[in-house]
């Protein structure tokens, strides 16, 4: 008998993946297609974070549900079915299974019983028992350290859906990674909702570095980074263990969501415009610091005044990679009873903040030209058969982009292998190297 099919769609960010993979390897059994009309089973691992993701998360299971065949089993989970449990049960008959955030280990059982609604009251958090099916990639991981998030932004839902902060323990996430290295795996990416939090509620006061102190004794790791750092939890110990690393590259991800103390406070950030500076100045400052944050535009209360302070500020700092949001209304939040900005001076300020982080960004890249690099060979790139693509080892998988290699000198090649790379030139907003 032929194996039944499988066709999973992981939407939102990182975190979700991981959870995606979980399920992946819960449901090892299935073939998996990248045909949903070919699947018996089809899973859509939604996020609920803001308004855009919501919709994309809705078109997405109707568009599966009108190219899925007869009898196969539509599964909906993740943030947005935690969230609105009720409502998308309610309106969405044509669903056969729902289940949140807290079931990715057991959705074998959950397809193999047809539950129609399973919900536990704990949110999953993976482990080193979690038989994951790393996506995307034979070297590289992603390592969720923890979930929830003690945090109060005004602007947030996801503690009101994904609870407060649940660490794993240092031993736990050391089992996870010598595990995938003993699998072939040396880069690591280490995630959660509040990185910089981590341990906090197993009694560490600064988990993170004792993290990337225990990770440097795990032989076989060679690149490292950690995503989502939170400014008041981010100490100047973490900003240098990072930075003197070996291992772990000198990346800071921090999104500071405004500069203006007005705003600031509004957003509930609990730190003000001098402190998130002189963090920014500190990361700064270390030899070959790679920077990334985030702007939240339109928030309610956002003034000209604090709207032209965080326009100065980005033009100023020259951030290597910026995503700017459009503030998204939230019920659940602080700030959903808020007035709010009309969406046409929000889509103007959005205008402009893309105009000058497009400016900051190709100066970072320009920067980059006539280096020497390591990079890791990818694959085939999506401009041209002749050019490769790489991605040099401080930058994120996935969200910082890559460069394009036009001359591999000759070199024996293999994906996934690190070579070193010389940069040559800036082509409209794509790096071009040669292998060395």
């Amino acid at each position: 008998m032929l194996n039944k099919k499988l066709h999973l769609v992981s939407l939102g960010c990182t975190k979700n993946l991981v959870d995606s993979e979980v399920m992946l390897g819960k449901l090892s059994k299935y073939e998996l297609s990248d045909e949903p009309s070919e699947a018996d089973v089809i899973i859509v691992n939604t996020c609920g974070f803001i308004e855009q993701a919501k919709v994309e998360s809705i078109n997405t299971i109707l568009t599966l549900h009108e190219t899925r065949k007869p009898n196969s089993t539509l599964v909906v989970s993740g943030c947005l079915s935690e969230r609105y449990r009720d409502e998308l049960q309610r309106e969405l008959p044509e669903i056969d299974i729902f289940t949140g955030v807290g079931d990715y280990d057991k959705i074998d059982e959950i397809v193999a019983q047809k539950r129609g609604a399973t919900f536990s009251p704990e949110v999953y958090l993976a482990n080193e028992h979690s038989q994951r099916v790393i996506t995307g990639s034979n070297s590289h991981a992603y390592i969720k350290i923890a979930e929830g998030c003690n945090q109060n932004c005004a602007f947030c839902a996801i503690p009101s859906f994904k609870g407060r902060l649940h660490s794993r323990t240092l031993s736990s996430i050391e089992k996870e990674v010598r595990g995938l290295v003993a699998k072939g795996f040396y880069e690591f990416t280490f995630i959660s909702q509040d990185s910089s939090s981590y341990g906090r509620d197993l009694g560490l006061k600064d988990g993170l570095v004792e993290l990337i102190k225990l990770i440097e004794t795990v032989e076989g790791v060679r690149v490292a980074r950690i995503l989502y750092l939170y400014p008041t939890t981010t100490s100047p110990q973490l900003i240098d263990t990072i930075a003197n690393s070996k291992t772990f590259q000198t990346y800071y991800d921090m999104p500071i969501q405004h500069i203006d103390n007005k705003m600031l406070r509004v957003m509930k950030r609990g730190f003000g415009e001098e402190q998130t500076i002189s963090l920014l100045n500190r990361m700064k400052s270390k030899d070959g610091a790679f920077i990334r944050t985030s702007i939240i535009v339109g928030h309610p209360h956002e003034s000209e005044e604090s709207f032209n302070r965080i326009s100065n500020f980005l033009r100023e700092f020259e951030f290597d990679r910026v995503n700017i949001f459009q503030y998204s209304n939230e019920e659940s939040t602080d700030a959903f009873s808020m007035e709010q900005i009309p969406p046409e001076v929000v889509e103007r300020r959005v205008n402009i903040l893309e105009r000058i982080v497009q400016e900051t960004t190709l100066k970072s890249l320009k920067g980059m030209v006539g280096k020497d690099v390591a990079v890791i060979l990818e694959g085939e790139s999506d401009e041209h058969e002749y050019l490769l693509s790489a991605r040099p080892i401080l930058w994120a998988k996935e969200i910082d982009g890559d460069i394009l290699i036009n001359d591999t000198s000759d070199l024996p090649i293999k994906f996934g292998d690190i070579y070193r790379a010389k940069v040559t030139e800036l082509v409209g907003n794509r790096l071009l190297a040669t292998l060395i």
